[in-house]
């Protein structure tokens, strides 16, 4: 299907799912609501209305990748600064690509395509669902991307750190914990938030480098993103230290362009005091 009538489809999709379904329309204008209170009424509804036509929009573009080229994919996810990764690649024996839900967080896996050395892995929670999980896996296997669960993870990066393989772990992490699992809170979007602290430890644990992946929405269809390195010496920094760069980071895109975060998320589910 052409681009142009492809974003048509969105359009329509974007009726049904704001203002005929309502889908999670309660958990957005809360989220929304709690995480800028000095906007007006009329402010938050813009930034709501254009959240929901770009997550139409990047619910097909997730599976429009089942048949997109790599050179279109190229061309429409850009990458400034490759050559951070690259000079990561040289430095360590691992590297992690720590990112958040915002913006095109699924073809950001179109970093496979450029001159780099080490096989990339996603990291993805496995679905119950075998036909929606085959799905996901055939979507992201187009991107040259090798798929790996959040439970085989750790051992898959030790064996390929023994084996000598280089390897590059494209992470989401702005997960919510499990409730017993928050072991550090921190204060995103102006709220005490539980954090994943996963990348990090592993990082730490086998001494691999971290880089912030800073995705943009350029305009519909297009995106561009920028390496930005954390450290290649994780074991220098204080416990928690980097997670919270990263929530940093990721806070300030927000604030910039709120409409580009999934807001449908439960993110703020649960507060520190009833976690105990």
């Amino acid at each position: 299907m052409p681009f142009p009538i492809f974003y048509l489809v969105s359009d329509f999709c974007y009726i049904i799912v704001y203002y005929v379904i309502g889908y999670r329309k309660k958990i957005v204008k809360d989220n929304l609501k709690n995480a800028f209170p000095n906007k007006s009424k009329a402010e938050l509804i813009k930034i709501e209305k254009k959240f929901y036509q770009h997550m139409c929009d990047m619910f097909l573009e997730m599976i429009k990748t089942l048949t997109i080229s790599h050179q279109q994919l190229k061309k429409r996810f850009v990458y400034e600064n490759i050559e951070e990764l690259i000079n990561f690649e040289k430095q360590c024996s691992g590297t992690i690509l720590m990112c958040g839900h915002y913006a095109s967080y699924e073809w950001a896996t179109a970093i496979n395509f450029y001159d780099t050395k080490n096989k990339g892995y996603a990291i993805y929670k496995k679905i119950k669902n075998e036909y929606f999980d085959k799905l996901i896996k055939d979507i992201r296997a187009n991107l040259g991307t090798t798929l790996i669960s959040s439970k085989e993870v750790i051992p898959r990066m030790i064996r390929n750190k023994k084996s000598g393989i280089g390897s590059s772990y494209y992470m989401i992490a702005d997960q919510s914990p499990k409730k017993s699992n928050s072991a550090h809170w921190v204060n995103f979007m102006g709220r005490e938030t539980p954090a994943f602290t996963g990348s990090e430890a592993m990082a730490k644990k086998l001494d691999f480098g971290i880089l912030y992946l800073q995705v943009t929405k350029v305009k519909r269809g297009y995106y561009s993103a920028k390496l930005i390195p954390l450290t290649a010496s994780p074991k220098d920094f204080s416990d928690f230290e980097i997670t919270d760069k990263f929530f940093s980071l990721l806070e300030e895109q927000i604030y910039q362009d709120p409409a580009y975060y999934l807001w449908t998320h439960k993110r703020w589910k649960y507060t520190k005091e009833n976690s105990l």
